[in-house]
């Protein structure tokens, strides 16, 4: 397809697909003749990817070239492609917390990994975000929210193992990788919207006035 057809099936102006493509974060496409390109479903599908990024999860484009880069990696295995997106992904969260209440929540944290049997890096961002949140939640005196983190734990495991088999039938390995990254953006939004959404049913069915 030609640039203005790939913009018109991915709802990309092609100004912005033009700028991807100087940026480095979309693959040239086919040279047809010496002003003209085409580009396949490989370029529409990493596109899709950009937009989520981009206007989804709001990574700036720097960062977004770095998750595309660890994609395209093929010299490193598939976990560790998906584990340098994940930690592109993943913020970096000031510290809300007192020493005191970061050493139990590290220790609490820790615990919780080892007894569920999890295989993770100690260096992983999330890991420093899950010890920040829970020391963040003791600082503030919600001890009985701590006390829930082994059913949450329990609960992402489960629909984790769900997602992770739902892109597992993904043919290529580029579409497993860009699957598993879409899955973790939109996958937060989805648990999110559901959260709050059950929170206001309970919170009407114990609280409201009739």
């Amino acid at each position: 397809m030609r640039i203005g057809e790939l913009s018109r099936a991915a709802g990309v102006p092609v100004p912005t697909i033009k700028y991807y493509l100087r940026e480095g974060l979309l693959p040239q496409g086919e040279l047809s003749s010496p002003n003209q390109a085409s580009y396949g479903e490989a370029h529409l599908r990493r596109l899709r990817l950009i937009r989520a990024l981009v206007e989804l999860a709001q990574v700036p484009v720097a960062q977004v070239k770095e998750i595309l880069e660890s994609l395209d990696d093929d010299a490193v295995p598939l976990h560790e492609q998906i584990g340098r997106a994940h930690r592109a992904l993943t913020p970096t969260r000031k510290p809300a917390a007192t020493e005191e209440a970061r050493i139990a929540a590290a220790a609490q944290v820790t615990d919780l990994i080892a007894r569920r049997g999890w295989s993770v890096e100690s260096t992983a961002p999330a890991l420093a975000t899950l010890i920040e949140t829970v020391a963040a939640l003791r600082t503030l005196g919600q001890d009985n929210l701590v006390s829930f983190l082994d059913a949450y734990a329990e609960a992402v495991e489960r629909f984790t193992e769900l997602e992770i088999a739902a892109v597992s039938t993904n043919p290529t390995r580029d579409q497993l990788a860009e699957s598993v990254v879409i899955g973790t953006i939109l996958g937060e939004t989805l648990i999110s919207s559901l959260r709050l959404l059950a929170q206001e049913s309970t919170s009407a069915k114990r609280w409201a006035v009739e």
